[in-house]
């Protein structure tokens, strides 16, 4: 839904800026299509554009094999979508998408009930729009973006009336981040900038009328988030310790700060916005218990009321009414996403919502009287289907299909699994078996075949069960795909994720090997077939499990993985410094040279010798996470053994691949790299593919089979 001001702990933090491919662009993971708001859509118009009903026909009939030339082309999985991330205006006059112009993901906005008048009203022409939103005033809508991936984002406005866009922070070098916006200041926002100092950021409140901006905190005490009310004033501001503990201030009325709350490195303690009347604070907290809990707290007393807790889950979501703000639901996700109605007016909607289309329903915008709201419908076998939800008439109008190419093919369905690791914890994971591999779609493998570990970034992330571009896209090559949510993953509690503490090479590590042993001894997979990719934390998973465990797998596709986790470290972004204590505290302490050779134990760059199996890496060359060094240093030191290696750079790209023309060809790199060691199909690149993208082959282009 629409920015609202919250703090976040020193993990939500840490994740947000970490080491999670997908928050400020597109991902291999994920497809190109992980935008904000849903997953990858794309679009056709539908005929009930009047207001009928309307619901989208059921997926395919499960396909009983696919031969190797009934592949799926990639194109149709990692392009451009049609349609994505739908909004609709505050005022319900106009819904919004994304939707490619000459080629790249642009902002579109046509009048409710007639897509026909769809227009463009921004133009850019070289990288991807990937998050926007309307102001409250109903004549502008914002966008972020940046430059070949560097994530400093400038806040641009586009006029709905004539299309002219404005860049509100026309700043070089510095990062623009949306605080929130509120519907009792239409024509303000309140903006963070890093202009003055780039390791902190000011909040500044900028009219969207004139784009004038008045500097209101000037952060001279090392603040790295806040939460500010309806009204745009400051009212928290918190800051991690050095040992990680999360610490809440609120303004002490004399120009200073005086503590709150605190909360211990351990625990997750997030403000999500306040009552109506402001007296009162919505927090997710764990402090007294194992999962996240949601509260209301009184912004005076702290005294909490519980609003609603999960005994397996975190709270994941909640949806409150644009104004009242009061809660109308809440969701959690252990295996799959459950939500639970709190608000009783609203049970018939969701109710009705929820008998959309066969998947997991979510609403992701709402008019400001919370009349008609947007509605993502995705499953595992179907992108995101959108529609508007009318409550007065308790009807779904069916607006887009997320990439209606993919109607009709053979896709395969996505199974949870919950792994057992070696010392009793449960891995919620998640399996998709290749059609001709499991003729029944039970999950169980008819036979042994290729599979890949797919790795999440982050770490503190999670892999979640739905429409997933990667899995289909290797289940349709022919192998078996399963995603592991190993300890240090969010979602299931302060424990789990604590029992990744200080385990990066360790048992966060050993978690995966007792998947890959899951794989073999369920049939699933040979001994020998089995690959470890995935991006950013998964990239370096898939270079620890080449380094620190030679023999577990046939081979690896490294994303923009970190290769020492010093020189990681080392060299993050200036504005990650308010949050060093929590990297200290998760990672491990680089201050002292016992720390520092506990995490060179665990870099896969010390132990590059005993690679043994073939590696493919993928890297944008303007990645402010993990810098282009990292590829480079494991790179330089296996062409001094003689080991293979094949190496890709996209030199406009930053931590994950936004242009579809290159995320095209870095998927056409990995399934050839894929079939070669692991015999698997591939669709081949073409000259074509090659030309529309920036990709350079740095080495190893022997390794990447039907490469003209």
């Amino acid at each position: 839904m629409i920015p609202r001001s919250r703090w976040m702990s020193s993990l939500s933090l840490a994740a947000a800026m970490g080491l999670a491919l997908g928050a400020c662009g597109s991902t291999p993971a994920q497809s190109p299509a992980t935008l904000p708001e849903g997953p990858a859509p794309g679009s056709i118009e539908s005929p009930a554009a009047d207001g009928a009903a309307a619901t989208m026909p059921p997926p395919p009939p499960l396909a009983k094999g696919n031969p190797s030339n009934d592949l799926i082309d990639r194109r149709v999985l990692f392009g451009n979508p049609e349609r994505a991330n739908v909004q609709i205006s505050h005022d319900g006059r106009f819904v919004s998408w994304l939707a490619p112009k000459d080629g790249v993901l642009n902002v579109f906005v046509a009048p409710v009930g007639k897509l026909a008048e769809a227009r463009a009203i921004t133009a850019d022409t070289t990288r991807p729009v990937r998050t926007y939103f309307w102001a409250y005033d109903n004549q502008h809508l914002l966008y972020l973006q940046d430059k070949g991936g560097d994530e400093n984002f400038h806040l641009h406005r586009v006029s709905v009336a004539d299309g002219k866009v404005t860049d509100l922070t026309p700043l070089p070098k510095v990062r623009a981040q949306v605080l929130g916006l509120s519907h009792r200041k239409p024509d303000t926002i309140l903006v963070e900038l890093n202009d003055r100092d780039p390791a902190v950021f000011d909040i500044w409140q900028l009219s969207l009328s004139t784009g004038e901006k008045t500097r209101i905190v000037e952060n001279k005490d090392g603040f790295a988030g806040w939460i500010s009310d309806d009204d745009h004033r400051v009212r928290f501001g918190l800051k991690v310790a050095p040992d990680g503990t999360n610490l809440v201030y609120q303004p002490d009325g004399k120009g200073g700060w005086t503590e709150f709350d605190r909360a211990s490195a351990r625990d997750s303690f997030n403000g999500l916005g306040f009552s109506k009347r402001g007296d009162q604070l919505y927090v997710t907290d764990d402090r007294d218990r194992d999962t996240a809990a949601l509260y209301l707290m009184d912004a005076k007393t702290k005294a909490k009321k519980l609003i609603f807790a999960d005994d397996k889950a975190d709270v994941d979501n909640v949806i409150f009414h644009p104004t009242e703000n009061t809660v109308l639901a809440v969701s959690v996700k252990w295996d799959r996403e459950r939500l639970t109605v709190l608000d009783k007016t609203a049970k018939a909607d969701f109710d009705g919502i929820a008998k959309l289309g066969d998947g997991d329903a979510r609403v992701v915008s709402a008019t400001k009287d919370n009349k008609a709201w947007i509605v993502a419908m995705t499953g595992d076998r179907q992108p995101t289907r959108f529609f508007v939800w009318n409550r007065t008439k308790k009807q779904g109008t069916l607006l887009f299909s997320s990439r209606p190419d993919l109607e009709g093919k053979p896709l395969a369905r996505m199974h949870p699994v919950v792994i057992k690791a070696r010392d009793g914890l449960s891995l919620v994971s998640y399996l998709t078996l290749p059609n001709a591999a499991d003729a029944n779609a039970d999950g169980k493998a008819d036979r042994p075949g290729p599979a890949v570990l797919l790795v999440h970034g982050g770490p503190w992330a999670r892999d979640n069960w739905g429409f997933n571009g990667l899995h289909q896209l290797l289940a349709n090559r022919g192998y078996a795909v399963l995603s592991v949510n190993f300890r240090g993953s969010t979602g299931f509690g302060k424990s789990f994720l604590n029992a990744g503490n200080g385990e990066w090479g360790k048992k966060m590590h050993d978690d995966l090997i007792d998947a890959t042993q899951w794989l073999i001894a369920q049939g699933v997979a040979p001994q020998d077939k089995v690959c470890v990719m995935g991006g950013s934390y998964g990239g370096y998973s898939t270079l620890a499990g080449l380094t620190l465990t030679p023999d577990t797998f046939a081979c690896g596709v490294d994303i923009v993985g970190p290769s020492n986790i010093l020189t990681l470290l080392e060299s993050i972004p200036p504005y990650w410094a308010p949050i060093l204590g929590v990297f200290k505290f998760r990672v491990g302490d680089w201050s002292t040279p016992e720390g520092k050779q506990k995490l060179l134990d665990v870099s896969p760059l010390t132990h590059v010798a005993r690679i043994k199996r073939p590696l493919l890496i993928g890297q944008g060359a303007n990645d402010p996470r993990v810098k282009q060094a990292e590829s480079d240093q494991i790179v330089k030191a296996m062409q001094a053994k003689g080991l293979p290696v094949s190496y890709v750079l996209f030199p406009d790209e930053g931590h994950g691949f936004a242009r579809p023309e290159n995320n095209l060809v870095f998927m056409a790199s990995a399934e050839a790299f894929l079939s070669a060691h692991l015999g698997g199909t591939y669709q081949p690149v073409t000259k074509e593919d090659l030309s529309a993208s920036t990709v350079k082959v740095v080495t190893g282009k022997e390794g990447l089979p039907g490469w003209p």
